[in-house]
């Protein structure tokens, strides 16, 4: 399978280099681009610098803004697939290959899990997590065990439905929605690493935030959501 690595970046000038250049010595097999989201810092100047894939975006746009421009480019290009990278180096590219292997099964969306074999360690963010995973289940009857995970690859039809509908974002609330409407998901086993350098957008205020904002659109707000397939 055609596969590009889509990796938004918004202030990563510590950790860009490491992830990109990780991918070109070991991983070239795969292709990838860096989305500079209207990032503060040097980040977009390190990759013009070093001659990295790159779609600079002028303003911020967020995560889902950033990810949705790595999809339409994905979408005109004609990848077969397409992988949600974090730029902070926590996500590990050894397990591309077995996301890649498990989507060739027939899935639409494999997320790149911590808790396919492991046990969820007892903290309040892992207990976000797990309201997240029980919201899923109750709304589509499928159990989704690490909904948070940001690692997730997405097959042709659905790189058409985020590229082409606004309201699409990467986050559970979205892969909550897709199940419901039939969309095939499954886990595949990862290990992830800490953030290599920097500060993580999501203190925690904002992560009780995020679990919140979460929990209210899968549990209301995605059932008067509308889907517009993409053939």
């Amino acid at each position: 399978m055609k596969c590009l690595i889509i990796i938004p970046a918004f202030n990563e000038e510590k950790n860009i280099e490491h992830v990109v250049e990780n991918l070109q010595a070991n991983y070239s097999a795969y292709d990838y681009v860096v989305i500079n989201d209207g990032s503060s810092d040097s980040t977009a100047a390190i990759c013009r610098k070093r001659g990295y894939s790159l779609i600079d975006l002028p303003v911020n746009l967020g995560l889902a803004g950033a990810f949705q421009t790595g999809l339409k480019y994905a979408y005109r290009k004609g990848y077969d697939c397409a992988l949600q990278f974090d730029a902070d180096g926590q996500h590990r590219p050894e397990f591309i290959a077995s996301m890649i292997e498990k989507m060739q099964e027939g899935y639409d969306i494999v997320i790149g899990s911590r808790f396919v074999t492991e046990k969820k360690p007892g903290s309040l963010r892992m207990l976000g997590s797990n309201l997240i995973s029980v919201a899923t289940w109750m709304t589509t009857g499928k159990k989704v065990k690490d909904p948070t995970s940001g690692m997730r690859i997405f097959n042709r039809k659905m790189i058409g439905e985020f590229a082409l509908n606004m309201n699409y974002g990467p986050e559970p609330d979205t892969i909550s929605y897709l199940l419901k409407q039939g969309a095939t998901i499954a886990e595949v086993q990862v290990r992830m690493d800490e953030r290599q350098a920097g500060e993580s957008y999501l203190n925690l205020s904002r992560s009780v935030m995020y679990m919140m904002r979460m929990l209210l659109s899968i549990l209301l707000i995605q059932n008067f959501r509308k889907r517009r397939e993409v053939k």
